[in-house]
């Protein structure tokens, strides 16, 4: 073996090395036909089908009804109150909605019942609230939020799900919460949510907005699904979607980007129900 091999080879394996350890990192689970199908090439309404005037104000049983009567899937927002109970609401605090300096996990469902949404007369629904009004005739993408009590919030959402009729898929932007779900409920299509990296600064470090930014924690959870920010994507987001992870892209406020995408997450225009490859 002459020298330049001899230099050669450790470089070589040292690429392969990483290149073995990119690929752990990223890879995502494996999702079967079945689990896939109410999801593929479908457009998805955004916090139900609510309006840029917000006098249909989001995740309310009002944008919920008009995306179901469309025949629209559902996206929305799961969390806990104070005492525990799951609502659908999205922002932790509850002044841009409800106008009020408050967070929802401080108050209890009484609480929250006096509060109103956009100005109308809408409230703050119960997750199995919405699921009454949906009836099953949109599949649903339930994202539960991240908090001090995620456990909770996997088994009480999962507690709701498993007696729904309909069908529905989870995810989150905890890949921990995500992971819940692999080892409590592995017949739940499961998807992780992600921003480019620049854009969890002043939520979480810069070394963890990376990682997530990146879907670098993948390996905790295979999530079967990344549902990335619409725009540019870094290259391991990219390499996941390669290895077989379905593209979730959101929030779409045009036709165009139902092109290289599985599913399309919308607001404020009406597009198809689903679309063609």
């Amino acid at each position: 073996m002459n020298n330049t091999v001899k230099k050669i080879l450790p470089a070589a394996a040292a690429v392969a090395a990483a290149a073995g350890t990119l690929c752990f990192l990223t890879a995502p689970g494996r999702a079967g036909k079945a689990q896939k199908k109410p999801f593929m090439y479908k457009n998805f309404a955004h916090r139900g089908l609510h309006s840029r005037d917000k006098s249909i104000p989001e995740n309310s049983l009002a944008a919920f009804e008009r995306a179901a009567s469309a025949g629209y899937g559902m996206e929305l927002d799961v969390q806990l109150s104070r005492d525990g109970e799951v609502v659908v609401f999205h922002d932790d605090d509850l002044k841009r909605v409800c106008g009020v300096e408050a967070k929802v996990a401080d108050l209890t469902l009484e609480e929250l019942r006096k509060l109103r949404l956009c100005g109308t007369e809408e409230t703050i629904p119960l997750f199995s609230e919405v699921l009454k009004c949906v009836r099953g005739r949109g599949a649903l993408i339930v994202e539960l939020k991240n908090g001090k009590r995620n456990k909770e919030l996997c088994e009480k959402t999962y507690e709701l799900l498993r007696s729904y009729s309909g069908e529905y898929c989870i995810e989150s932007f905890n890949p921990f919460i995500v992971r819940w779900f692999k080892r409590n409920a592995p017949e739940v299509l499961r998807g992780q949510l992600a921003n480019p990296p620049e854009d969890y600064k002043g939520e979480v470090n810069p070394v963890t907005g990376f990682l997530l930014g990146c879907v670098l924690l993948n390996f905790l959870s295979r999530p079967q699904f990344i549902a990335y920010k619409i725009g540019r994507k870094p290259f391991t987001v990219k390499l996941s979607e390669l290895f077989g992870a379905m593209r979730v892209c959101w929030t779409s406020h045009e036709w165009m980007n139902e092109k290289g995408n599985h599913t399309v997450i919308f607001e404020f225009y009406k597009p198809k129900l689903s679309y063609k490859k």
